[in-house]
């Protein structure tokens, strides 16, 4: 295909990217202040590792990303897929892989860590999105669609569960299953899909112990204060805090003594009782705007493989983003998936960061005769 030529990115897109980069930033800032004084750790190492890999490295990763012509990465799905597959596998390697909490999900830098999890998204998003557009018509069948899609899917679910990183799996699988429909899929093979996953579910929660205890926890987050509900619970008094305009800026108390990983699972909290419910809102905001913005894109896109892209990339941000918040609210069980732009972790932001880099390139193409 003709490669046509770019128009300037859409700028409100950038715009919002930039202000939830910053802001986000500042309130891990504040959110760690409380995990250095409780862990004695030093808060410029932690402040720099999260500036230096996630902000700068995330912002040139977007930068470059923008600028590569969307189409080009069909040429090299199927290599990157392989390539992010065997990334995350090497977590599994003695001495490279890293162990925390009773899961395997790093890899030791020495003088930092990286989630190749992280990188996996992207690549599973960009060979979906080829596969997908390439089979469209076809895309109803068994045979060239809901078959190879599930065995796509699987070898990404295999490998994430045996680290295990359940959340981070679901959010890729809910995405999958978005680009899936999108792409033409049959009411019936999704159907079918969320029955396999609520039954694979089911089956986690009875061999992974910490599964179940989420899902008890969620059901009744008062039966254990002091044990598996302890975080909600504390989460919850953190928010109840915040009234309406919040203590300000870096005046959370919960994060100090009291709110467990203040600087990553439970930020929202500390966000919440520092800005109130004005601040919670404008933050909700700022993220349906982008991801509202983001789907603008996807139906203005020139071509399926574009817009089955920023599909995939936009549900994982928004739907990862929205289960975090949700736990810290007590309407969904504990996750443990970071809150994108705000929650520590550089691999995780640069990765954010590059997606929407990509989504920038397309809206580059975009065509205004499909949707204004």
């Amino acid at each position: 295909m003709r490669q046509h030529k770019p128009k300037s990115v859409d700028t409100l897109l950038l715009t919002m990217i930039v202000l939830l980069v910053a802001g986000g930033f500042l309130i891990f800032s504040s959110a760690s202040l409380g995990l250095m004084a409780r862990d004695g750790a030093s808060f410029g190492s932690v402040a720099f590792s999260q500036f230096l890999f996630g902000v700068v490295g995330g912002g040139i990763a977007m930068l470059i990303m923008s600028n590569i012509y969307y189409r080009n990465w069909r040429k090299y799905a199927f290599y990157l897929f392989i390539i992010s597959l065997l990334g995350t596998l090497t977590v599994f390697i003695p001495g490279i892989g890293m162990s925390h909490a009773g899961a395997t999900r790093w890899i030791d830098l020495g003088f930092t860590t990286i989630q190749p999890s992280e990188f996996l998204k992207i690549g599973f998003i960009i060979y979906l999105a080829t596969w997908l557009s390439g089979v469209q018509g076809k895309i109803h069948t068994f045979k060239y669609g809901l078959l190879p899609f599930a065995g796509i899917v699987g070898s990404v679910g295999f490998i994430m569960l045996l680290q295990p990183d359940t959340d981070t799996f679901m959010i890729m699988a809910f995405a999958g299953m978005a680009m899936y429909l999108v792409s033409g899929a049959r009411w019936r093979d999704i159907g079918l899909i969320i029955l396999a996953g609520i039954l694979m579910l089911a089956a986690v929660a009875i061999y992974r112990p910490y599964i179940m205890d989420r899902l008890t926890t969620f059901m009744d987050p008062a039966a254990d204060p002091l044990g598996s509900g302890y975080q909600i619970q504390q989460s919850l008094i953190a928010v109840g805090s915040g009234g309406i305009t919040g203590r300000g800026f870096g005046q959370s108390i919960q994060k100090f003594e009291y709110l467990p990983e203040p600087s990553s699972d439970s930020i929202f909290a500390v966000y919440a009782e520092e800005f109130g419910f004005i601040g919670a809102f404008v933050l909700i905001f700022a993220l349906v705007f982008l991801t509202l913005r983001g789907y603008r894109t996807a139906t203005q896109a020139r071509d399926i493989f574009g817009t089955l892209l920023v599909v995939g990339f936009m549900t994982i941000i928004i739907s990862q983003a929205f289960l975090n918040i949700a736990a810290m609210l007590a309407i969904a069980p504990l996750s443990g998936l970071p809150l994108p732009f705000i929650s520590h972790g550089g691999t995780a932001l640069m990765s954010t960061l590059a997606s929407l880099g990509i989504v920038l390139n397309v809206s580059k193409y975009r065509s205004f005769r499909r949707g204004s």
